[in-house]
C-alpha cells in the first residue's frame, strides 16, 4: 500500500511563490512515473507537472516555465516548486503515482491565488 502525503499549499498573491511538497511511504526509486495534478472548482481533474523514471519531466504548457518539479531520493519527496502565480493555478493540487496496477492520490493541499 502506498501513501502519498501533501504539504506546502495555502493562499498567496498572484506573481507570489509556493512550494508544494509530497512525502511517500516507501522509496520512490520503486515508482516509474509521479506527478501533480490539480483540480479548480467545476474543472476536471488536470496533469500540471509528471516525470517517468528514463524520461524528461513533462509540464503542462499552463505552467512551463513557472513551476519546477524536483525530487528527492534521500527524503522520498518530490516537491513543485510553483512561482509568477496566477490566479487562474487556484486549485486543489494532487500528488500522484501509479504502482503496478493502480493509481495513488494523496489527500490534496489546496492552493489559492488573490489577485
Amino acid at each position: 500500500q502506498v501513501q502519498l502525503v501533501e504539504s506546502g499549499g495555502g493562499l498567496v498573491q498572484a506573481g507570489g511563490s509556493l512550494r508544494l511538497s509530497c512525502a511517500a511511504s516507501g522509496s520512490i526509486l520503486m515508482f516509474n512515473v509521479m506527478g501533480w495534478y490539480r483540480q479548480a472548482p467545476g474543472k476536471e481533474r488536470e496533469l500540471v507537472a509528471r516525470w517517468s523514471k528514463g524520461t524528461a519531466t513533462n509540464y503542462a504548457d499552463s505552467v512551463k516555465g513557472r513551476f519546477t518539479l524536483s525530487s528527492d531520493t534521500t527524503k522520498n519527496t518530490i516537491d513543485l516548486q510553483m512561482s509568477s502565480l496566477k490566479p487562474e493555478d487556484t486549485a486543489v493540487y494532487y500528488c500522484n503515482t501509479y504502482y503496478g496496477p493502480r493509481d495513488y492520490w494523496g489527500q490534496g493541499t489546496q492552493v489559492t491565488v488573490s489577485s
